[in-house]
């Protein structure tokens, strides 16, 4: 009996390189699989040398599109049949990307937003907990505006402490998940519920590395676990849970 074909899932990855290692984990968890067999084929393209994103988008750094663009084709000539960016600050550059894409390419933001316009009750207002490109880009926030869901956004002193808690020496990008960043990042969505966020968007990828669901009182939107499912799907194998 032949067996289906299951696509193969690319993740162009590094950025940071524990959080591309956290999405190829999410796209096991979410995989409904009685055997080794039943999971898709994955391929982590890990590339922590492509310029900072959010250093691009605010001061005229270095563009990480070209070496995005080598990241997919390396995931194409390995055999990738589409490929996810497990960043979402790099989602600023997706538009000039998917253009003539070597592979076709899942949107964390828009998986996003249509994961949120499910919610029930439904939720008119997200907080976000970013980088400082992420929220001054505007990226996420028009996209949720076409959905006719508000976005609120940390103060500029919260903001500050947001990118300390990700960027700083003893921050997540320098592997410390616990302690003082997952406080900081704990008071600042604490802040944004006080404001009346229905829910809080774990916005750069990082931050579900320390913030867990169930640590606060309103849900915590995941981008690696809405992207890995929709991963999953597109790959052919099945959801561990059904949408």
């Amino acid at each position: 009996m032949s067996r289906k074909r299951l696509r193969t899932i690319g993740i162009l990855g590094g950025m940071g390189p524990e959080a591309g290692a956290s999405f190829l984990v999410r796209i096991i968890r979410e995989t409904a699989a009685g055997r080794d067999q039943d999971h898709a084929p994955v391929i982590l393209y890990s590339r922590p040398q492509v310029p900072d994103r959010t250093r691009a988008i605010l001061h005229g750094g270095p563009s990480p599109v070209a070496a995005l663009r080598r990241g997919l084709r390396a995931l194409r000539d390995a055999g990738a049949d589409f490929a996810v960016m497990p960043c979402v600050t790099a989602h600023h550059f997706h538009a000039r990307l998917a253009a003539g894409a070597p592979l076709p390419l899942i949107s964390l933001v828009d998986e996003t937003v249509a994961a949120v316009r499910k919610m029930r009750p439904a939720t008119k207002t997200v907080g976000l907990i970013a980088t400082t490109g992420t929220v001054r880009s505007g990226l996420v926030a028009r996209a949720f505006a076409a959905a006719g869901i508000e976005v609120l956004v940390p103060a500029p002193r919260d903001q500050e402490r947001v990118m300390a808690a990700i960027y700083g020496k003893k921050g997540i990008k320098a592997g410390v998940t616990a302690g003082p960043p997952r406080t900081v990042l704990l008071g600042v969505a604490a802040g944004l519920v006080r404001r009346g966020a229905q829910a809080v968007m774990a916005g750069c990828t990082e931050v579900p590395l320390a913030l867990r669901p169930g640590d606060l009182t309103v849900p915590l939107v995941d981008p690696l676990t809405i992207g890995a499912r929709a991963a999953v799907r597109r790959s052919g194998a099945r959801l561990r849970r059904a949408d």
